[in-house]
């Protein structure tokens, strides 16, 4: 098959292998998928450049989402799967072999049932970017009839967190950095925009809820975000928080928080139990088919760009999602 690999950390330019290798097989319990699409996100790049450490295996494929078709399986799982359209997850988080290659083998249940009417671009944004959304604002509870917060609503993450909140029935105010932005986040259905840069966040939250605050906040950067998050958050809230980058060894307002009964939910999509694995990838699918879920795939390449592919990724420009065709 064909594959993009890296066999040590650095630049992209640098380090990223493309040529062939041995077909991968099916073990007992895995599928073998044929991958259509592979897409990429940060921890991809970061992983590859060596900011979480030495190198994990001799070899690695990069990626953990993707979207293919099964062509074979292994022992004990069941036949009528080979020809069945799927989504991938952690498909390189733990494992050598990731989803940037014509191939990939992997355990059964990382490989979900894809809704017909979703397109494999769309299934490379789903491990990661449309999961961490669908966690941090639904594997808790229902948010109907609340009012929610998504800070960061024209990212990735962002972006399904509104759609997600919308189609559960929640009014939904979002932050962004300039117009553009805005705009996305609006598309996606945000009640209320504010740009961060320009206007009093917490005042236009305040004004916006009648003093009352949100219930839930989908939270990008917790630390540089804290001080407007304990001042808006809803007594018994919760701040579901999957970043701080900008501050990455937040002080703790821990009385101001206790006070209020604030639920504080950080979380790593990579590592959440079995039991919220399969609210997400169930809740995922609900969601595709009854058509509530846009994705929004900015920037797409061809297997030969895969320098490009990271370089991109790398330079923090692209709003949205970026998809390897394969």
């Amino acid at each position: 098959m064909k594959a993009a690999w890296y066999e040590k950390i650095g630049a992209a330019d640098e380090v990223l292998q493309l040529g062939e290798m041995a077909d991968p097989n099916p073990k007992a319990g895995e599928v073998l998928v044929e991958i259509k699409t592979s897409g990429v996100n940060p921890s991809d790049v970061k992983i590859r450049a060596g900011a979480r450490g030495d190198l994990q295996f001799p070899q690695i494929i990069p990626h953990s989402d993707g979207g293919g078709v099964i062509s074979a399986v292994g022992e004990g799982v069941d036949e009528s799967r080979i020809g069945e359209r799927v989504w991938i997850w952690n498909g390189a988080f733990g494992r050598a072999f990731g989803t940037c290659a014509e191939m990939i083998a992997l355990p059964s249940d990382q490989a979900v049932s894809l809704p017909d009417e979703t397109s494999f671009e769309a299934a490379a944004c789903l491990g990661i970017p449309a999961s961490t959304a669908f966690y941090g604002m639904l594997c808790d509870g229902s948010v109907e009839n609340q009012t929610v917060l998504v800070t960061g609503g024209a990212g990735a993450v962002g972006y399904y967190g509104i759609q997600l909140a919308k189609w559960s029935g929640a009014s939904v105010i979002s932050t962004v950095s300039g117009e553009e932005k805005a705009t996305i986040a609006e598309s996606a259905g945000a009640d209320l925009v504010i740009n961060y840069r320009d206007d009093d966040v917490a005042a236009a939250i305040q004004d916006y809820t009648n003093g009352k605050g949100v219930d839930r906040i989908l939270e990008v950067e917790f630390g540089g975000n804290l001080s407007i998050s304990e001042e808006v958050i809803k007594p018994n809230g919760t701040i579901a928080a999957y970043g701080s980058v900008a501050v990455m060894e937040p002080s703790l307002p821990f009385y101001n928080l206790m006070f209020k009964g604030v639920k504080l939910n950080t979380y790593l999509i990579y590592i959440v139990s079995d039991r919220y694995r399969n609210l997400i990838v169930n809740g995922l699918n609900r969601a595709m088919n009854d058509q509530a879920l846009n994705h929004m795939v900015s920037e797409s390449y061809s297997l030969d760009e895969i320098v490009d592919v990271h370089l991109s990724m790398e330079s923090n420009q692209v709003i949205g999602n970026i998809v390897v065709k394969i």
